[in-house]
């Protein structure tokens, strides 16, 4: 059973950084595809960004709201999945929860808040 913890979060100004973690534990991560995903007060699950497993391509997504600013990677050796958010604007404010998929079962993290305000 494989199991995500993420880390990272908190509270930074507008135009700042955070890097948020994603770390699994069970299984190995690599072959899984990997999402960010966040949920703002009032608001629907947003995508933000996504990784293919290592065993396929191992290309990346980013939403169109977050390109430029935002970039996921893997570490496999930390069985590890990152998501560098750079310039944050107060509309990033959310939880962000990693998700793991592999062969149609799908495993999600408890989130980290990410608060941007001044």
């Amino acid at each position: 059973q494989l199991q995500l913890v993420e880390s990272g979060g908190g509270l930074v100004q507008p135009g700042g950084s955070l890097r948020l973690s994603c770390v699994a534990s069970g299984s190995t991560l690599d072959i899984y595809t990997v999402g960010w995903f966040r949920q703002a007060p009032g608001k629907e699950r947003e995508g933000v960004s996504c990784i293919s497993s290592s065993i396929t391509d191992g290309s990346t997504y980013d939403a169109d709201s977050v390109k430029g600013r935002f970039t996921i990677s893997r570490d496999n050796a930390k069985n590890t999945v990152y998501l560098q958010m750079n310039s944050l604007k107060p509309e990033d404010t959310a939880v962000y929860c990693c998700s793991a998929i592999h062969s149609q079962t799908r495993f999600w993290g408890q989130g980290t808040q990410v608060t941007v305000s001044s």
